[in-house]
């Protein structure tokens, strides 16, 4: 797991234990099952593994100071890491589009996009380009 963690990347120590966990629940389930099978054996791999997290998380989407809508994030991992899942054959710029949104929606300056569709897991990490530091949530 060593081989994932960037000591130049915010939180690379923590998305390379989410990465692992991933890549346990991968390694054991393989690729083909629907979304929500990857997301329950991943939660559980977290509890195993010690991670605080939220799964499902409700976030709110403002406009211009307002609230719109909720947009609904895989995991708020730690308080500081969205994880969106998918199990599709090949990500896709949409799928990246969303890991975004809810980066911006919520204000969270690092998230990780896995796949457990592809035959090897295949993670983004991806970074808010719009983040705010200290802005309350």
């Amino acid at each position: 797991m060593s081989s994932t963690i960037k000591t130049e990347y915010k939180y690379s120590k923590l998305t390379s234990r989410i990465i692992g966990c991933a890549l346990e629940v991968h390694k054991y389930l393989g690729n083909g099952f629907q979304e929500v099978i990857y997301q329950r054996a991943l939660e559980y791999e977290f509890e195993l593994n010690g991670l605080q997290f939220y799964r499902e998380f409700d976030m709110p989407v403002l406009y211009k100071g307002i609230q719109v809508g909720l947009r609904r994030v895989d995991f708020l991992v730690e308080n500081v890491i969205s994880v969106e899942i998918k199990a599709v054959i090949k990500l896709e710029d949409v799928h990246l589009a969303q890991a975004i949104n809810y980066l911006e929606a919520y204000n969270l300056e690092i998230g990780l996009l896995i796949n457990f569709g592809e035959r090897s897991l295949n993670f983004k990490r991806l970074t808010n380009k719009k983040y705010i530091p200290n802005l309350s949530k």
